[in-house]
């Protein structure tokens, strides 16, 4: 295949074949290279890389994936970067092509581009057996998506406090949730993170409450303040579904894709 594509950032990149020296800046790719077998070329990575975490003990952290330490990258003399077009600044992906670095920019807002990555960062160099071990579970998963019944549960996702902020059509997440047969009640916000008013989100009586607990670290006593507050009287806090839901289930792509699907399906079905 021609590794000479357009990227995210819309420019064409060279990619090497089988590139040896990666420095990813994106924690769901960092998870996704390790579950590919592709880790002994992962050179760096960013304080946000938590997964998997006992094979990251010892790589090298560039720090955060919005503020990158750009001279640290280039010190360690990357072959490929990997960076995402939301999580990453244009500005710190500018400096280190400047630096006559080759940095690949993605950016998947669907379930099926989050596949289609899982497949690219294969064709760097992981085996067919590597690639099977991480797509036959989404595939799975999927498929148990496909096979539901019944209509989609009214779904309000919350992704901020102060202010509120939800999440619309033009998502990742959106996109998972669907297909799970969770209909997001935010999906026709005009902005991709819209602010919420709750009293708005309780006239649209949304039958599940997802609080991801990142990026806001959403915990049990906003559990108990929606449910006893602006959204006592919905269908969500009725059928005890104003839950807490694992963050890195609901955005982060990769081999979390067919866990967060199983999960999501729980809700959509129970």
């Amino acid at each position: 295949m021609s590794r000479d594509p357009e990227d995210a950032s819309g420019r064409r990149v060279a990619v090497p074949e089988r590139p040896q020296r990666i420095v990813s800046l994106v924690p769901s790719v960092t998870e996704t290279l390790f579950a590919l077998g592709l880790g002994d070329r992962v050179v760096g990575v960013t304080d946000w890389c938590i997964h998997p975490a006992a094979a990251l003990e010892g790589v090298p952290r560039v720090g955060g994936t919005k503020n990158p330490d750009v001279a640290r990258v280039v010190a360690l003399a990357p072959d490929l970067v990997l960076a995402n077009l939301e999580e990453n600044r244009e500005i710190d992906v500018r400096r280190l092509r400047e630096r006559s670095l080759c940095v690949w920019v993605d950016y998947p807002r669907t379930v099926a581009a989050a596949v289609a990555q899982i497949g690219w960062l294969a064709d760097l160099g992981a085996s067919e057996r590597a690639r099977r071990d991480v797509l036959a579970p989404i595939d799975g998963a999927l498929a148990r998506a496909r096979s539901r019944t019944g209509p989609p549960r009214s779904t309000f996702v919350a992704v901020w406090k102060r202010p509120w902020m939800s999440l619309s059509r033009d998502t990742y997440a959106s996109d998972l949730l669907a297909i799970a047969g969770l209909a997001n009640v935010c999906a026709d916000a005009e902005n991709r993170y819209p602010r919420i008013d709750l009293t708005d989100v309780a006239r649209l009586d949304p039958e599940v409450v997802l609080l991801p607990d990142e990026p806001y670290r959403f915990t049990d006593e906003d559990v108990r303040e929606l449910a006893s507050g602006p959204l006592a009287g919905t269908r969500a806090r009725r059928d005890d579904r104003i839950v807490v839901f694992d963050g890195t289930l609901a955005f982060w792509h990769g081999p979390r894709i067919a866990p967060a699907l199983d999960r999501l399906l729980a809700l959509a079905s129970d």
